[in-house]
């Protein structure tokens, strides 16, 4: 099982083909079919695939990635394959285009496996609003993944890929990492391009990176990172050096570590961490006065922007079309209620309703001040230290069907919303066990465009665990 990118190259220095690579892969990936991370696996493009990267390898061209085994996740365009965001509203539709990101691993003869489960069309924090069923936790399947990235998390965890790609809109790759003992990297906003990405929040959302370590999480990124004249949101300043020869500086979150909902395990272990620190590392705690209004502020701005992007999804121009309806209209309503799922279905009328006449300003417009602030108040912190660290999530990961209530399931993303509210940087990374035997994270943000100093952090902080 090869679950780094130097296990990899090893094994390709050592004369594996890249060709036996895929089909342990695909053998491993059949051995796990229960845990349903997969929606489609590439059998026959991915061989066609390693056959190519072989000769490139015999010729002394392969790429960088030369062999590896790559996820995707449900939503992110493959040209010549399907995607569906997981809905039923777009089974059987075929991208005409990749993806930006991915089409620069593709570049470096990264092979992709297959497109990977999630919630329907990002919208969940288990896996389990996928139409093709929920994704099962590879460490105890009887619970969930996190979500909604949790077949991409699954996947890597479980070494059915050596990495995979994400999406992060309110947490969605940083909370099924930490639930599933992996890495999971959100870029700043428009750090990665978002071409090719089908659009849940389009000012929240950014492709991100699972892998087993912070080397191939930083490898990954460093080569999918960087200006598309494809995606007008996408960054054109380069990532900031950091020198590590000045002193270091974290800080913690009073409201975050006193938080109510926090596991009493997962505080302590973090509270050992911050005196660990401490005799190293200046450690400062800060006040940040709006987190009980960040899930709010999160929930009325991505649902609305949610409401106008998957206006497009009628019935009419592509995707499913109900077969019974008569008119424009039947179609639209029937195409669309057939198709979306209950929680989708949901977050379209709560969008729907904030944006409406005489609610715009109680509800939007509200909410985008908060974002500012929220962003002004971060900003500010970060003038006194070089990254902020928090509990990725406030428990570890539930039984399947153990949450029902829609509020205690948007209330999971509490400590990950900051990030995307905001636009900076975070990672999860693998932090402990749990006394009931589920994994939970540590997650790191930094300044806007500083990946390099929060990816430098992520591998220091390590030795303190």
């Amino acid at each position: 099982m090869y679950r780094t990118i130097a296990d990899i190259k090893g094994a390709i220095q050592s004369g594996t083909s890249a060709i036996s690579i895929v089909e342990e892969s695909l053998s491993r990936i059949e051995s796990k079919k229960e845990l349903n991370a997969f929606v489609e696996v590439f059998s026959s493009s991915a061989i066609t695939t390693a056959k190519s990267v072989d000769e490139k390898i015999k010729e002394g061209t392969a790429g960088k990635l030369a062999g590896v085994i790559l996820g995707i996740k449900d939503n992110i365009c493959f040209k010549g394959h399907k995607v569906s965001a997981a809905s039923k509203i777009l089974n059987n539709f075929e991208s005409l285009f990749t993806a930006t990101v991915l089409q620069k691993l593709l570049d470096e003869d990264a092979i992709v496996i297959g497109r990977l489960n999630c919630d329907e069309f990002a919208m969940g924090s288990t896996n389990e609003t996928s139409y093709y069923g929920p994704v099962k936790n590879n460490i105890n399947t009887n619970y969930v993944p996190g979500g909604s990235s949790g077949g991409s998390a699954v996947a890597v965890s479980a070494g059915m890929c050596t990495v995979s790609l994400g999406s992060d809109t309110g947490g969605s790759v940083r909370q099924p990492a930490s639930w599933t003992n992996v890495f999971g990297l959100k870029p700043s906003y428009g750090r990665l391009s978002r071409y090719g990405l089908i659009a849940y929040g389009s000012s929240f959302d950014q492709i991100g990176i699972f892998a087993n370590t912070i080397e191939d999480i930083k490898y990954v990124f460093d080569l999918s990172q960087g200006k598309d004249p494809l995606d007008s949101t996408s960054l054109s300043a380069p990532c900031i050096s950091f020198e590590n020869n000045k002193p270091l500086r974290v800080g913690f979150l009073t409201e975050y570590m006193n938080h109510d909902g926090l596991d009493k395990e997962i505080k302590k272990k973090v509270e050992v961490l911050q005196a660990e620190l401490g005799k190293d590392i200046e450690v400062k705690d800060f006040s940040f006065p709006y987190l009980e209004h960040l899930v709010p502020t999160y929930y009325v701005l991505s649902t609305a922007e949610a409401s106008s992007n998957l206006s497009r999804f009628d019935g009419v121009h592509y995707g499913h079309r109900s077969a019974e309806s008569k008119g424009v209209d039947e179609t639209y309503k029937n195409s669309r209620s057939e198709g979306f799922g209950k929680e989708v279905k949901r977050r379209i009328m709560t969008g729907t309703f904030v944006l409406s006449h005489g609610y715009y300003d109680a509800y939007y417009t509200k909410a985008q001040k908060v974002r500012r602030l929220a962003k002004i108040a971060t900003d500010e912190i970060f003038k006194n230290v070089d990254v902020l660290i928090t509990p990725t999530t406030a428990s570890t990961a539930f039984k399947i069907g153990s949450v029902s209530d829609p509020l205690q399931m948007y209330l999971q993303d509490i400590f990950t919303v900051h990030a995307n509210i905001t636009g900076h940087p975070a990672i999860s990374v693998p932090f402990g066990t749990h006394s009931n035997g589920m994994p939970f994270g540590l997650q790191i943000m930094s300044p806007c465009n500083e990946e390099a100093k929060l990816l430098y952090y992520a591998e220091l902080l390590k030795n303190y665990f």
